[in-house]
């Protein structure tokens, strides 16, 4: 058998194979629909809702919705020791080092 009929022959067994491969039915790739949790709905809606826009308009309006929920939720309130070491902070803001650590300390036994 000469070479070129040797290539039209593994040519056309490939070319059935193919199509034979191709015909036969294939199991379905689509899976059921999966159940979102309610921040990733909460994101769906927020991304629906700004659907026209795009690049920093669209992130800027969707991280808007994403926290309007957000600022529904209580805020902490600090205990008093967290109250204290807040305000002997800010009491002391200019320092640095150690002259820092000592005022923050003087601070913190006074109150």
């Amino acid at each position: 058998m000469s070479m070129s009929l040797r290539l039209l022959a593994i040519s056309a067994a490939f070319a059935f194979a193919g199509t034979a491969f191709a015909a036969t039915p294939q199991a379905s790739t689509t899976a059921p629909a999966k159940t979102l949790t309610p921040s990733q709905q909460h994101m769906a809606d927020c991304s629906h809702q700004n659907a026209g826009k795009k690049g920093d308009d669209y992130k800027n309006a969707v991280s808007a919705c994403m926290k309007g929920d957000t600022a529904a939720a209580p805020t902490k309130t600090l205990t008093p020791s967290q109250q204290r070491m807040a305000d002997c902070n800010h009491q002391n803001a200019g320092k640095k080092g150690d002259d820092y650590k000592n005022a923050v300390s003087a601070c913190m036994k006074t109150h």
